[in-house]
């Protein structure tokens, strides 16, 4: 269920309103709210249809769903509590959580300077001073989401590539983006692998000890790294699915502009603490990896695919280890951090949503009627071993997931045969993998591998 909270600003009256628009599908949860003589109205920003808060009808004729809402004492604990009309339709139902949501970014940390090496690597430089390239190129620039999504996934410059999302996203909400440009022929493809600058080389970072303040700077590090890949694979599932699938309707960009959204956040808010607790190594000092692009290489050709394996298994199992970083942080005293990895784990929930949410929606498109077959058959096919716990039960099943869907689950890929010894054990033979138990996939960085 997908509805919007929203706060009159005359007379701090709440009201719910799903978030789609019923004309094509848009994004309401940032419309434009205003008061008129009949009431308060939210105004969609593609093509400004507006929506009575109250009864959800528009002049135009259509009507949007909206629920009865109201704050009152809790005779329980006589505490003020949100009451909301159920939806028709059954009860199998409950609001799962009601939080507010940041989505405050943090000033970009200081520039680097070229002669600050890695403490791991000598030879390893973060990105240099650069003349700066404005964010909307002066020529060629994108007026379709396609070619911002194209665009970004191959703009090295991470800072650059958050402000870009940023602009980008914004241009979406509003309705100032000639289209989203997916159904067009010519629609820009996205590169194999995004672009990097060449200080990021591909390597492991091991963030198992975070109490020092070293440490904490190399697991500081490494969140920041994964972010700023998860940004790409926003943008990536957009323009390289979009064209394949020209039925995919306007809300599922607008949930993966939201996720690019998010990522970009948790980016700048991972790299700006990075730089206050340790000046020495800014991000793009240490060693890096390129596992979640792995995953992408091996589900590029499949939309089904890429949600299974990218979104419920790879951030699925954030959430699962989200709660013991924290804790981590927690117990060295870095409460600055603590709050970061709050709003990103927060944040991560909704994205495990998206990705069953759509899931769901492609095994409807292809008539397969039980979506967890279908994610443990992708599993088994795109995923090597066994999806590990211990779960974070609770907050999977806010996401959608439920255990039939990962317990007793193992991934199959790159197995080759088995044969018979001697003795008459089995050996599995399997193709070549790499640390984390994906398959070995070459990511170039500007011609270094």
């Amino acid at each position: 269920m997908s509805e919007s909270a929203i706060l009159s600003p005359s007379n701090r009256q709440i009201y719910i309103m799903e978030a789609s628009c019923p004309h094509l599908g848009a994004d309401l949860s940032h419309a434009e709210i205003e008061e008129c003589e009949t009431g308060v109205v939210a105004v969609c920003p593609w093509h400004r249809y507006d929506f009575d808060l109250r009864t959800g009808k528009s002049e135009t004729g259509l009507k949007a769903c909206t629920y009865s809402v109201e704050v009152r004492l809790d005779p329980k604990d006589g505490l003020e509590k949100v009451f909301m009309e159920a939806p028709e339709g059954g009860s199998d139902w409950r609001v799962v959580e009601l939080r507010p949501v940041s989505e405050e970014f943090a000033d970009p940390p200081p520039p680097v300077s070229a002669n600050i090496s890695s403490p791991e690597d000598s030879q390893s430089q973060p990105h240099e001073l650069q003349e700066e390239e404005p964010v909307v190129p002066e020529t060629n620039a994108p007026t379709t989401l396609m070619q911002w999504a194209v665009l970004i996934l191959n703009t090295p410059n991470p800072m650059l590539k958050v402000e870009r999302t940023r602009h980008a996203v914004h241009l979406f909400r509003t309705g100032k983006l000639v289209s989203i440009g997916h159904k067009s022929p010519n629609a820009p493809k996205p590169p194999d692998v995004p672009s990097r600058e060449a200080s990021f080389s591909k390597n492991t970072v091991d963030p198992a000890k975070v109490k020092s303040r070293k440490n904490r700077a190399v697991m500081l590090h490494a969140l920041a790294n994964i972010e700023q890949w998860a940004i790409d694979l926003a943008w990536d599932i957009m323009a390289r699915f979009g064209p394949s699938h020209p039925n995919l309707p306007p809300a599922f960009f607008s949930d993966f502009t939201k996720m690019a959204l998010d990522e970009s956040k948790h980016f700048s808010l991972l790299t700006s603490r990075l730089a206050a607790i340790s000046p020495s190594t800014p991000y793009g000092s240490m060693p890096v990896h390129a596992s979640l692009w792995e995953s992408a290489t091996v589900t590029s050709k499949s939309l089904r695919s890429r949600l299974a394996i990218i979104h419920l298994v790879h951030e699925a199992r954030g959430l699962d280890v989200n709660p013991a970083t924290i804790e981590r942080f927690r117990k060295a005293g870095d409460t600055d951090t603590v709050k970061i990895m709050e709003v990103i784990h927060a944040d991560e929930v909704t994205h495990v949503t998206s990705g069953h949410r759509w899931f769901t929606w492609v095994c409807a498109e292809v008539g397969t009627s039980d979506p967890i077959s279908a994610f443990r058959e992708e599993v088994k096919k795109g995923w090597r071993g066994d999806v590990k716990g211990p779960f974070n039960v609770e907050d999977r099943e806010k996401a959608g997931l439920t255990p039939q869907f990962y317990e007793g689950l193992r991934g199959e890929m790159g197995l080759v045969n088995v044969d018979r010894s001697k003795d008459g054990e089995g050996a599995e033979h399997r193709a070549e993998r790499s640390t984390n138990g994906l398959a070995s996939v070459q990511v170039e960085y500007d011609g270094q591998r």
